[in-house]
């Protein structure tokens, strides 16, 4: 019997005119936007690759380690095509130094500057599911019961010796049935795309990942086409029903949403900016004093940084005062090619100087480190983590989680590269104290050679294993079932308890 029942739900289903709509409609939506997605992805694949060549041949051009320029830039994700998440909001190139502590919020972008695309490419292909498949599962749902409570079917089907329970799970499998072709057809075209393309390869864990979107997708949409089922059991009236699931979908997709986001980007920001701040300033106000100090007891009169050495090439000086990223330090370098010979006697002075300010460099940021880090923290994360909270409220927020989370474009996964680029400078770090690069010749002047840039430590950096992305979706996904399992069970009772 219950076989027959969901043969008879899906017949009724696919005959329809709405399903023809869906199919047409998810099939244009997806491989046309699929397709300005990639332009976009190989754009920015460009300008990752033009930035890696640009700065590798300034760092080898660059002769002395003071004056040396260590950038890292993180690629494009290709499963921002999926969900392109915070993959393209956020920074992508960051300036490696012993100087400070490289994070998120420091980074600087380098993209596309094509207007068309940036019109098109935040609608990805997560965006289309969830708002115009939860809209179709709405509209197959509305009419379930409230419909076959119109027409007086309903009560000829419970003639027969079937519990309702079985009709409640017959009309739940034969929508889902249909509402999973449109989307694993929208899903094969785009893979075809993506493996056609010449600028993407697919790994095994990125196909696995692409099923954790795909299967958190039909998780989602089951909710939306339940809370449908539901309205529909509790009005009896296709109209009643048919309005009230456009008001549950204009409210739970584009309203709340939206509203969260903006409430989180407005809210008035806390005093902890310029408490850490002031706190920077003075850690590095210590050093500055210890830097004259030093330059003050030295043998060599005067306070110069650089001695007056003199020779060809140039000298520079830079600093940062930045309260927007609680920057506060200063630093000095030089690129001298040659040395004249008689200021020669200098040069241990210069030696002993560059080593004493490297080590009190990295000793100041490391303290500034852990006043910096709380407070961006609370500045930056803080706001996230309460939007994401807030946003958990609507099965939007708990789909776009979960999806960011298989794609690696969430927050975490992004954080996964500054993470690396600290630890690549720890490296540079060690790499100098061990080869007592600060108070070598070359730190200062390349007239005995220029930098072997390749001795120094390179980096890399792999995206997060499948495991890591699962069990990053995993909360997400599990609340979406569960709220699946609660609906079921209520539109169960208030139907067994319903007379016909």
């Amino acid at each position: 019997m219950l076989i027959t029942l969901i043969r008879r739900e899906l017949l009724d289903n696919l005959m329809t005119f709405r399903f023809a709509v869906a199919i047409f409609i998810m099939l244009l939506l997806v491989v046309a936007n699929t397709a300005v997605l990639l332009k976009d992805y190989d754009k920015r694949l460009a300008s990752y690759n033009t930035a890696v060549k640009k700065n590798r041949q300034e760092l080898l051009e660059t002769k002395t380690y003071s004056a040396g320029h260590i950038s890292l830039n993180r690629a494009p994700n290709p499963l921002s095509i999926f969900n392109i998440g915070l993959d393209k909001r956020l920074g992508n190139e960051i300036w490696i130094s012993y100087v400070y502590m490289p994070t998120l919020w420091d980074a600087n972008k380098h993209g596309t500057d094509n207007p068309f695309l940036n019109l098109f490419t935040s609608i990805d292909l997560v965006l289309i599911f969830q708002s115009v498949l939860s809209l179709l599962a709405l509209i197959f749902a509305y009419d379930s019961l409230a419909g076959e409570y119109e027409r007086g079917t309903l009560r000829l089907v419970l003639t027969h010796p079937v519990g309702r329970g079985y009709i409640l799970f017959a009309k739940y499998i034969g929508a889902m049935i249909c509402l999973l072709v449109p989307l694993l057809m929208s899903i094969l075209l785009s893979l075809i795309l993506l493996t056609t393309s010449p600028s993407i390869s697919l790994s095994t864990d990125d196909f696995l990942r692409i099923g954790g979107i795909v299967f958190t997708s039909l998780v989602y949409l089951s909710l939306f086409y339940l809370i449908g089922m539901l309205i529909s059991a509790m009005t009896r009236r296709t109209s009643t029903a048919l309005m009230l699931a456009m008001f549950v979908w204009g409210f739970l997709v584009p309203v709340y949403p939206n509203m969260i986001l903006t409430a989180v980007e407005t809210a008035p920001k806390i005093g902890t900016e310029a408490s850490a701040y002031n706190q920077i300033k003075q850690i590095w106000e210590k050093h500055d004093r210890e830097q004259k100090q030093f330059l003050a007891n030295d043998a060599f009169p005067g306070d110069d940084w650089d001695f007056n050495l003199i020779g060809t090439g140039y000298s520079f000086w830079g600093g940062e005062d930045d309260p927007l990223t609680l920057h506060y330090y200063d630093y000095t370098g030089s690129h001298l090619e040659t040395l004249e010979e008689k200021y020669e006697l200098r040069v241990p002075h210069a030696q002993n100087y560059h080593h004493f300010l490297g080590t009190n460099i990295i000793n100041t940021v490391e303290r500034a480190w852990l006043i910096r880090k709380p407070a961006l923290e609370t500045i930056y994360l803080q706001p996230a983590r309460i939007g994401r909270m807030l946003l958990k409220v609507s099965p939007v927020g708990l789909y776009d989680g979960a999806t960011e989370a298989w794609a690696g474009t969430d927050l975490k996964s992004i954080q996964d590269f500054f993470s690396a680029a600290q630890r690549h400078r720890r490296a540079i770090v060690n790499h100098f104290y061990d080869k007592e690069i600060f108070a070598s010749r070359k730190w200062f002047t390349a007239d005995q050679g220029a930098v072997d840039w390749n001795t120094l430590p390179q980096f890399s950096f792999q995206r997060s294993d499948i495991g890591t992305n699962a069990k990053r979706a995993l909360p997400d996904l599990f609340l979406l079932m569960m709220i699946n399992i609660i609906l079921f069970t209520i539109i169960l009772l208030i139907f067994v308890k319903s007379e016909v």
